[in-house]
């Protein structure tokens, strides 16, 4: 498959992150590595995504907090950033509606194509600068290498992606048109799939076979729209999870579970063991937290009491 055949993927990790530890950002990089191995996908872009002050879970730290920690964690990423949106809410927000709030955005700031699983668009969407004397950035000048080929295309993603994590975007600066409209020198994108999954642990797979805990209507935005991408956790199997609930086997082809030769266990994921262990002056926190966000818990007297 050519890069414009292939489907591009934005990885998104919604959770408490309190605190985010190594195990969360591996996920993250197992869930590239095995996409890229399976030939049709191409990584473009990773956003952790931390959950609202008013979610109510005992012991969460103030998202002031998460965030700095989360961006402490990320900030030798070249392609993972953290995006505050969720946070700066005036109240929780579901999963659901956190998906679709970045799928609108990346189509409103990038201007590519975002498509569900099953029914890819056919028709792309053209970012054009407004207010802005300078050559337009897809102006055909007759050039051969004008040609806007996925590398460019995947740069112009990467910059948008850059941008619109961790500050707010400036979305005045776009306006949006679609292919029968009036381009003048404005030329078409060559079509190319964005996707946008969800990225989780079978921790999270699990809780879906949990009868109430989630919105069904949510369930099939989430799984038949967008997408999962599954890191296994130690002992986990996804298959059996998957046959205990009727959507998940119903979209059962939208989840991916990643594969590999990793024997690095999932329980360093866990942000209970790494509170726990700053609570303890267990000195393998180091094992599941990076210097920085250790750095940081010490200094801003984070999770040292029971109490969180």
């Amino acid at each position: 498959m050519t890069e414009t055949t292939k489907t591009h993927v934005i990885l998104l990790a919604c959770g408490s992150f309190n605190p985010i530890t190594k195990g969360h950002i591996q996920m993250f990089e197992r869930a590239r590595d095995y996409l890229h191995k399976t030939g049709r996908f191409i990584v473009i872009g990773g956003i952790v995504s931390p959950v609202h002050d008013s979610y109510g879970k005992t012991g969460l730290v103030s998202s002031r907090h998460r965030l700095t920690m989360c961006q402490l964690a990320v900030q030798s990423s070249d392609w993972i950033r953290v995006d505050p949106w969720e946070c700066y809410q005036d109240t929780w927000q579901t999963t659901c509606s956190v998906l679709e709030h970045h799928r609108d955005l990346m189509k409103r700031v990038t201007g590519c194509i975002l498509s569900n699983v099953n029914t890819p668009s056919i028709t792309p969407v053209i970012g054009q600068p407004q207010n802005e004397s300078s050559q337009n950035i897809y102006q055909n000048n007759n050039s051969v290498s004008s040609k806007p080929t996925a590398a460019k295309i995947l740069g112009k993603v990467g910059e948008s992606l850059s941008r619109i994590c961790c500050v707010r975007p400036p979305m005045e600066r776009f306006t949006f048109v679609d292919e029968n409209a009036n381009l003048g020198t404005v030329m078409r994108y060559e079509e190319i799939e964005l996707r946008i999954l969800l990225l989780c642990g079978s921790d999270l797979l699990e809780s879906f076979c949990i009868p109430g805990l989630w919105n069904e209507a949510d369930m099939e935005v989430i799984v038949g729209e967008f997408g999962i991408v599954v890191v296994p956790r130690d002992g986990a199997d996804p298959e059996r999870i998957m046959n205990h609930s009727s959507i998940l086997r119903k979209y059962k082809n939208n989840i991916l579970v990643v594969k590999d030769d990793s024997n690095h266990p999932m329980s360093v994921v866990s942000s209970t063991k790494s509170r726990l262990a700053l609570q303890h002056g267990d000195g393998h926190v180091v094992d599941y937290l990076c210097q920085p966000v250790i750095d940081y818990i010490l200094k801003s007297q984070l999770y040292i009491n029971a109490s969180g």
